[in-house]
């Protein structure tokens, strides 16, 4: 639970766009990714390799202190890529800032007592059993290496808290119950579902995918009764799973990535939003650009200061405006986050 101070500034903050707290800060620490993933376009720009250098983050750590940002998100590309991932979480550390790493999986098992020491928690793609794991991921062995690095982790003490994080789409539809059997069966603590974006330009898309490549991802009017019938299957043979939480959300979680494929298949509404994640999180990305969130449009450059540029006029001006429930990024978003006005995170 967060103290009475910090739930009146998130409140101020929501009433008046100007971000007095930044809870959760994901730093984007590497451009380049090590899979090849159908549903994601990250890794058509590996040849760029950008990253946050260790002056890259010196800069804005006052703005990281001032702000009062519980915890940094290490995303990318593939996190574990950056040539001084280690530098950057001692600095973090050293603000007393909790480290969530978000990664393929595939380099775990060479970094698990580094990891081990800086993060509390591991957040690790998993799309299915072994051979469509690997499919979807067009990495060869890349399910094994990922059971590795998991049983890697689990000989450190501390042991960080290890999350899979599943994208359902047309090609692991039907094996939900499946890729729930091999997340517990590896040694995860939790397993997430979330549905693939095909409307954004978040991913490294220049653009919007066209019709044409969202009808490879997601899955047509014929195919939604094969993702429900997967659901009940889950459910029905992993009712433990749903009930001790293992299964994140529970069944709610994946009854809305049906809805949201019933959507885009033009049959009904997208699932209701609730988000809050511009008023309380960030994403920076090498360059110092600077987005509310994954999906919508940058804010601006963070290059002249970190608040600054959260509370720059056009920042302010985009909070203030923006309702999640009838902006059209927002209304077809797979990852909405709702922090509590009274959560630690």
């Amino acid at each position: 639970m967060v103290g009475p101070g910090e739930i009146a500034r998130r409140a101020r903050s929501r009433v008046s766009g100007h971000l007095e707290s930044l809870p959760i800060l994901a730093l984007s620490v590497h451009s380049a990714c090590n899979c090849r993933c159908v549903m994601c376009d990250i890794w058509k720009a590996n040849s760029e390799k950008r990253e946050i250098s260790s002056a890259d983050l010196s800069r804005h750590v006052e703005a990281i202190r001032a702000l009062r940002v519980q915890r940094v998100m290490l995303t990318g590309g593939e996190p574990l890529l950056h040539r001084n991932l280690w530098a950057l979480c001692t600095e973090l550390q050293a603000l007393r800032v909790r480290i969530t790493l978000v990664t393929t999986g595939l380099l775990i098992e060479s970094h698990a007592p580094e990891i081990a020491s800086c993060v509390d928690t591991v957040v690790i793609s998993l799309d299915g059993p072994r051979p469509m794991h690997d499919a979807i991921r067009r990495v060869k062995g890349g399910f094994d290496r990922i059971a590795r690095g998991v049983m890697a982790l689990h000989a450190q003490h501390p042991t960080p808290r290890l999350i899979a994080r599943s994208v359902v789409q047309r090609g692991n539809a039907d094996v939900i119950d499946e890729t729930i059997a091999a997340a517990h069966r590896l040694g995860f603590d939790e397993i997430s579902f979330l549905a693939a974006d095909v409307s954004s330009s978040a991913f490294n898309r220049p653009e919007p995918w066209p019709a044409s490549r969202v009808a490879e991802i997601a899955l047509e009017r014929d195919e939604l009764q094969m993702l429900e019938t997967a659901i009940e299957r889950s459910v029905r043979g992993y009712r433990q799973l749903f009930e001790n939480g293992f299964v994140a959300g529970g069944r709610g979680s994946l009854d809305r990535i049906a809805q949201y494929y019933r959507a885009l298949a033009g049959d009904g509404d997208f699932p209701a939003v609730q988000c809050n994640a511009p008023w309380v999180s960030a994403v920076l990305e090498p360059g110092d650009v600077l987005r509310p969130c994954f999906f919508q449009p940058m804010y601006g450059s963070a290059g002249e200061g970190l608040d600054e540029a959260l509370n720059s006029a056009a920042a302010v001006s985009f909070r203030r405006q923006l309702d999640v429930t009838s902006n059209e990024i927002c209304r077809r978003c797979v990852c909405s986050l709702n922090l509590p006005m009274t959560s630690r995170v």
